[in-house]
């Protein structure tokens, strides 16, 4: 099994998601050891939330072959799920701005794995449940970096009165409460100062350096996460096709310029009814029928512009 206690390796070889609009991301190649701080970088819209979700095995990968822990996704995609968490990703983890921080954290561990061995210490009201939600509960915030004694009103404090980076914080910590192995948190510099985006990348160097797989999805990436990228190949632009020779006849019989705006400037349509006017009088009675329709061609157009 290529896991550790802790971690989850992830490798994975031209993966994509299709959705109904088309392609989230596709041809995205990722190989990092149990452990790895992985940067998914990407401009909005590029797939990045897709490629985490597939990675956590939340989304259904449609082309290309993965593993995470070991497990081949997407046949595995619910073991994956049991081994993996998500945090602060919009629609799917978003906090109750009117719950407390306190509140957020029980509601957490009532969902989380009951105790083992006694079946009264699983009880919600047995002491030995009490102690553990308590040091779980700890412990997930000393994993996140959240003190609630910075909170105006410690565990007791909404959502809606926390910072970005505390938001942030807390969502980290209800997501490792389910000690996954790998951890994939979104937006991870989204609206932050420059100190605060340094604060949150260190927070998951520290996740990452206890063991845990961590991916997190970015604008700008550190320079010691492992990048993947999800933006689309840059394709170079084509060079503009060269005007094509036109040929113009005139009394002293046809002759070939490169192109006709190199020698004539723009003209408004006054000057290219003159201009037609003086080439039909020098031209034959058939051609000069010709100029006429591209003339009133040329009108048309101008018209509609």
């Amino acid at each position: 099994m290529d896991t550790t206690r802790q971690g989850a390796a992830v490798n994975a070889r031209g993966i994509g998601v299709e959705g109904p609009r088309g392609w989230a991301f596709r041809g995205v190649d990722v190989s990092a050891e149990p452990g790895a701080l992985i940067a998914v970088q990407g401009p909005s819209g590029s797939g990045r939330t897709c490629l985490l979700l597939a990675l956590a095995g939340r989304m259904r990968i449609t082309e290309g072959h993965a593993t995470v822990a070991g497990f081949p996704l997407p046949k595995r995609m619910g073991t994956v799920r049991g081994r993996t968490a998500i945090a602060h990703v919009p629609g799917i983890t978003d906090l109750e701005p009117a719950l407390t921080v306190g509140e957020h954290l029980q509601e957490q561990a009532l969902l989380g794995r009951r105790l083992k061995g006694s079946v009264f210490g699983a009880l919600p009201w047995g002491r030995r449940y009490k102690d553990a939600t308590r040091a779980r509960i700890n412990a997930a915030l000393a994993a996140a970096g959240l003190d609630p004694d910075t909170l105006p009103k410690g565990l007791r404090t909404t959502v809606r009165d926390l910072e970005r980076l505390e938001a942030l914080r807390l969502s980290i910590a209800l997501a490792v409460m389910h000690d996954p192995q790998l951890l994939a948190v979104d937006d991870i510099d989204l609206k932050l100062s420059a100190d605060e985006r340094e604060l949150a990348w260190q927070l998951l160097r520290d996740l990452a350096l206890t063991g845990i797989t961590v991916v997190a999805a970015c604008t700008d990436a550190p320079a010691d996460a492992l990048l993947v990228s999800t933006a689309p190949a840059d394709t170079a632009a084509a060079p503009a096709p060269e005007p094509a020779p036109v040929t113009i006849p005139d009394q002293h019989g046809p002759h070939v310029q490169p192109t006709l705006q190199a020698q004539h400037p723009p003209q408004g349509p006054q000057e290219q009814q003159d201009r037609h006017s003086s080439q039909d009088r020098q031209a034959p009675h058939g051609q000069a029928d010709t100029r006429k329709e591209e003339a009133a061609h040329a009108f048309a157009k101008t018209g509609r512009a």
